[in-house]
């Protein structure tokens, strides 16, 4: 089992996302996604998903919000705790990310993306700010067969 985090940035009614397209060997390739990744050693979840922000995109956090943990269950992958958070102050200058194509998108257009179908799920939660969840997504392959939500 794995801890990750996933970090939603908000500005001027856009989320930065990160296009997947550098990586070797990638389970997100050519996917859409927020900024994140693996815990390290004795991180908590903010420390990680601070970490993260700051390796991929040189912007530091100043004001986030956690939203949720997101269980993914697959029968190609390990079993990933991911602490998902929004963010919406930031100091810093975007840089060039090593993993993909960083981008501000439309909140309006993010659903249009190449997502994860289990992404879209919870992405709909954040762009209607519900409160604090806890998501059961499960795939077969790379298809979504299940998805069970449970209110904090």
């Amino acid at each position: 089992m794995k801890n990750t985090t996933l970090v939603y940035i908000e500005k001027d009614g856009k989320y930065l996302m990160l296009h997947r397209t550098k990586k070797q060997q990638d389970p997100n390739a050519n996917k859409w996604i927020g900024v994140g990744g693996h815990f390290e050693e004795n991180e908590t979840p903010v420390e990680c998903a601070l970490r993260e922000v700051k390796e991929e995109t040189n912007l530091i956090l100043t004001e986030y919000r956690f939203r949720g943990i997101v269980t993914f269950i697959s029968d190609k992958y390990e079993t990933e705790y991911m602490h998902l958070f929004t963010a919406t102050e930031f100091t810093g200058e975007l840089s060039e990310c090593d993993e993909g194509e960083l981008k501000w998108i439309d909140k309006g257009e993010i659903l249009n993306l190449n997502l994860w179908e289990g992404d879209k799920v919870f992405l709909k939660y954040l762009l209607d700010d519900e409160d604090a969840f806890f998501l059961k997504l499960e795939y077969e392959g790379d298809k979504l067969v299940k998805c069970t939500r449970e209110l904090s």
